[in-house]
């Protein structure tokens, strides 16, 4: 009957360890997963777009509406040339903000990369229908490491030849809908003044990046051909953008830049203002991370506070015996506390090593696939984070431990008497 019972109780250890095991497993994939999400969504954006934008203040936030700048304007050179700024900001605490207190505060780096950019709307003749494309006009100062890593065919416009012959950087997308291939040529077709003008473009690269959204509406060209179609000389272009050194600068530096730097017909603004619905969306998963990270802490302090109550019950005649002796109630509580801690501390230790393993062989292998269409990648991404792997398990510990307070109270509830009688 006792080797029962021990098998019993070393049942229920066991999986209340697998239950805090599983549990943390499943939170530090998630937060690798989400996280590496939106780190990769976000560099893609950033990359396409750099991360703030300067145009004239007639744009109004608009893609095709084309106002020229001077390239030539002496505020670029001191934008260019910004590498930290101070700045005040309220002071916080544990996340939450205080308005009436304020700190001086420095950026992490300032501007790392400039470069000029214009854009002009083309139509397309595909095989089935007549569709829209808008050229992005690239200057000789453009940053291509970009696509560099997302093409597929050919090469970028950085490494083009010195022909005479207009080329363009298209998608995979566009040229699937096109039926075309590297060093074939296609027309464009632009409206000016109600009248149709074609333009005959030699593909030099294809590209994919897998955002969909700008795969099927975009195409790159040098800046030239943007302005011999819009009527511009060589020093005027649609607008600049700004790469800075770190994403975390990137709010204060646009608002200096905006407030300090640019004269009153032009404005600055970060990616972030200037496409919000896919930013929300990436944030929206933040919410999504909580709730499973709450659902999973729940599984755990569940499992662990039914394992708790079956072991005290087990051992209600050992509680009998410690209290005839003399042991306070709150001492036999600890007992089971440290037990149930021993227990948790398994259940991490063998969480860590699953959910990391898992998420090395992810990034390692790439198994788990994705919808490009749905998800902007092939594969799920993994971008792991030693504090916050750290706070996983700090906070599963404490919170844990602490709600087991409560189920040990039945202790107090056994008396002596009853327990030793207690079969």
């Amino acid at each position: 009957m006792q080797s029962g019972k021990q098998s019993f109780t070393r049942l229920i250890i066991v999986i209340a360890t697998m239950a805090v095991a599983l549990s943390l497993t499943v939170m530090i994939s998630t937060s690798a997963l989400i996280s590496g999400f939106k780190k990769e969504i976000t560099d893609k954006i950033f990359g396409f777009w750099g991360h703030i934008h300067i145009t004239d203040v007639n744009s109004s936030r608009s893609l095709v509406e084309a106002y020229p700048l001077e390239k030539d304007s002496n505020f670029i050179e001191t934008v260019k040339d910004i590498k930290t700024v101070e700045y005040l900001d309220f002071r916080r605490f544990l996340g939450i903000e205080f308005p009436d207190y304020t700190v001086n505060r420095q950026t992490n780096g300032g501007v790392r990369h400039v470069q000029t950019f214009a854009m002009r709307p083309g139509i397309i003749q595909t095989r089935k229908q007549i569709e829209g494309i808008i050229l992005k006009g690239a200057g000789k100062e453009y940053d291509w490491n970009f696509f560099e890593g997302y093409m597929e065919e050919g090469k970028t416009l950085a490494k083009k030849d010195t022909s005479d012959t207009r080329q363009i950087l298209i998608s995979r997308y566009t040229a699937d809908r096109l039926e075309t291939e590297v060093g074939k040529k296609f027309l464009v077709h632009f409206v000016d003044n109600g009248e149709t003008v074609p333009l005959r473009f030699e593909v030099a690269g294809i590209y994919k990046t897998g955002l969909e959204e700008y795969d099927m509406k975009f195409a790159l060209v040098d800046i030239s051909v943007i302005q011999e179609l819009l009527g511009w000389n060589e020093n005027q272009v649609g607008g600049y953008e700004i790469f800075v050194e770190n994403i975390d600068d990137l709010d204060v530096l646009s608002d200096f830049i905006d407030i300090e730097e640019l004269p009153n017909h032009l404005y600055a603004e970060t990616i972030r203002q200037k496409f919000p619905p896919i930013f929300e969306w990436l944030n929206l998963q933040d919410l999504n991370e909580i709730v499973i990270m709450v659902l999973m802490l729940v599984v755990c302090i569940i499992n662990m506070i039914t394992a708790l109550l079956i072991l005290i019950l087990e051992r209600t005649k050992m509680i009998g015996v410690l209290k005839s002796l003399g042991a306070a109630d709150w001492s036999v509580r600890k007992i089971f506390l440290n037990y149930a801690g021993f227990i948790v501390l398994n259940g991490i230790l063998w969480g860590n090593i699953i959910g990391i393993g898992l998420c090395f062989l992810q990034k390692t292998f790439g198994f788990i696939k994705l919808s490009e269409a749905d998800y902007y990648l092939s594969t799920a991404p993994i971008d792991l984070n030693l504090w916050t792997i750290l706070l996983l398990n700090i906070g599963t510990f404490v919170i844990t431990l602490f709600c087991l307070i409560l189920p040990t109270w039945l202790v107090t509830r056994i008396t002596p008497v009853k327990a030793i009688r207690f079969d």
